[in-house]
């Protein structure tokens, strides 16, 4: 069986085993089901406060209700040269499975999927689609995308899907961050997830003493002493960069979730959407 095969056999045996995906998708719309309540946030419809709660409680209190047009559910992976590592599995391949749960969950729930690919530039698009093969073909073209050489470049991601999408939509974005996004006018117009994909040893490398390795984006050589001082003034930069992604996250409501290349990604999804 192929990684492709296997990926998808996976991915569809969890959604539709009800493991995954399994709850109808939730949306701040004009929906008739009411479904909670949560305290008001900025950028929530005022229309949508139920007064009485908020007289009680003293704070403002909105009502959630289930959207009742299909939501339009937009899968965008980062795919550059940093990809292609993982110390038990690649991050691309990680990346793979969770478009392919994601995608399943949202054709399962009757919603539009179209997914993208990019890096440096857009590098592929499948139009919204509720056909079980737009799964295959994404996850595929995840699976054969050469990465190497290519940067990241979140800027032209977030352009180009505020430029593309006309309908709010709910966007997961999924890569590893290692760039600061600004996804600030993309989370206004749109619903916007991250999904951040790393491997432990890109977070806490080991000390190798004198090395050579290889950019993966740029191709260049890096040589020196991996010793205990370098690594571990390395993983303070990754945390502090980490910290900084998060602040970001927070700060324009974008909600995130990590993944790493040993873990497992049906579990991470749904602590992620639960209670969406």
């Amino acid at each position: 069986m192929s990684k492709l095969q296997k990926i998808l056999v996976r991915a569809r045996r969890q959604v539709f085993s009800e493991m995954v995906g399994n709850n109808p998708s939730i949306f701040q719309g004009e929906g008739y089901d009411f479904i909670e309540l949560r305290e008001y946030m900025p950028g929530d419809d005022i229309r949508h406060i139920d007064w009485n709660i908020t007289a009680k409680l003293q704070k403002p209190y909105i009502k959630i209700f289930r959207e009742e047009r299909e939501l339009n559910v937009v899968v965008a992976s980062m795919l550059n040269g940093s990809v292609h590592f993982g110390s038990k599995r690649f991050k691309q391949d990680v990346i793979a499975e969770l478009v392919a749960l994601l995608s399943f969950s949202t054709l399962k729930n009757g919603d539009l999927l179209s997914s993208y690919i990019f890096s440096e530039q857009m590098e592929s698009y499948l139009k919204p689609s509720k056909k079980l093969f737009s799964v295959q073909k994404s996850v595929n073209e995840i699976l054969s995308f050469d990465p190497l050489n290519k940067k990241a470049n979140y800027k032209n991601l977030a352009d180009t899907l505020f430029k593309r999408l006309t309908r709010k939509s709910l966007i997961i974005v999924i890569g590893d961050f290692f760039e600061i996004p600004d996804f600030k006018l993309l989370a206004k117009k749109h619903e916007v997830v991250a999904v951040i994909v790393r491997d432990h040893l890109e977070e806490k490398p080991p000390e190798m003493g004198f090395a050579s390795l290889v950019d993966p984006e740029s191709g260049a050589v890096l040589e020196g002493d991996f010793n205990r001082a370098s690594v571990e003034a390395y993983a303070k930069r990754v945390q502090a960069h980490d910290r900084e992604l998060y602040a970001t996250f927070r700060k324009h409501q974008i909600r995130f979730s990590k993944v790493y290349t040993d873990a497992s990604v049906g579990v991470a999804l749904r602590r992620l959407f639960e209670g969406r």
